[in-house]
């Protein structure tokens, strides 16, 4: 993990608003916030706090309705979101992934979506094959991988381009617990020994507790608390564990 001293910013966000059209809410409500390159960064909050929202804007999805956004040196807008996304990978909670090509088969599809061809894309597969470790699957077709392999094949996918920064929404959802060690791994490697700049959205508290250098609360559309675990943990009087921190600042009610 990284420290905060020093650090260049990976991405800058100044006063990010959000209001969906022929809506009276805001979805995100003047949001500032910059990630550090190299960081493992948690985005947290509860179903409908903004923070999907702002993974969409942020990955060129949605626009925002008002604000600021710089990623990797470049201001986001239409005109440079081609490049941006060279920069970036989105590994989403949805399957992005063709069931009826085997795994080798969808890394070569996505990766020429990118430009990736001939000699260099192989060499990406093959990578990417390897960092899911899913060696003796590659050529089976996707339809037939369990739960836990589709994880692991998801977020290799989007890692085929070789993104400097990598978002990803609930990576470990309705996985078993060795999958998800095996996506623990992948993940700290990555940023450990790539220097990858991970965005990290999860609804197990104990997951960013593990992995993050720091976290930010959003809810109602704002970032209400921001920093390291441990000082989130004893920012917040009672609290034990980021679980509980969550819980105390955006309140125990069911969100829809």
């Amino acid at each position: 993990m990284v420290g905060t001293e020093q650090q260049t910013n990976v991405i800058d966000i100044h006063g990010l608003t959000k209001q969906y059209p022929g809506s009276t809410e805001w979805a995100l409500r003047g949001i500032n916030l910059s990630i550090h390159e190299g960081e493992f960064f948690g985005l947290l909050g509860p179903n409908g706090s903004g923070k999907t929202t702002l993974i969409s804007i942020l990955c060129g999805l949605l626009s925002s309705t008002q604000g600021r956004i710089t990623i990797c040196d470049h201001t986001l807008s239409r005109m440079r979101l081609a490049h941006i996304k060279q920069e970036i990978g989105l590994v989403p909670q949805e399957m992005a992934l063709y069931p009826r090509l085997t795994f080798r088969e969808n890394l070569r599809f996505f990766g020429r979506l990118y430009g990736i061809f001939g000699k260099k894309l192989e060499e990406n597969v093959d990578c990417c094959i390897e960092i899911a470790g899913l060696e003796k699957y590659a050529d089976w077709l996707i339809g037939k991988y369990s739960g836990g392999m589709k994880r692991r094949a998801n977020l290799a996918v989007g890692l085929v381009h070789e993104p400097s920064v990598l978002f990803l929404d609930e990576p470990t959802v309705n996985v078993d617990p060795q999958s998800r060690e095996v996506i623990f791994k992948i993940l700290t490697k990555l940023n450990a020994e790539l220097k990858t700049t991970i965005i990290y959205t999860t609804h197990y508290l104990e997951e960013a507790q593990q992995l993050c250098d720091r976290a930010a609360i959003i809810d109602h559309g704002v970032v209400i608390k921001i920093g390291t675990p441990h000082e989130l943990i004893t920012s917040v009087p009672g609290a034990k564990d980021l679980r509980e921190v969550f819980l105390l600042l955006t309140g125990r009610e069911l969100r829809d």
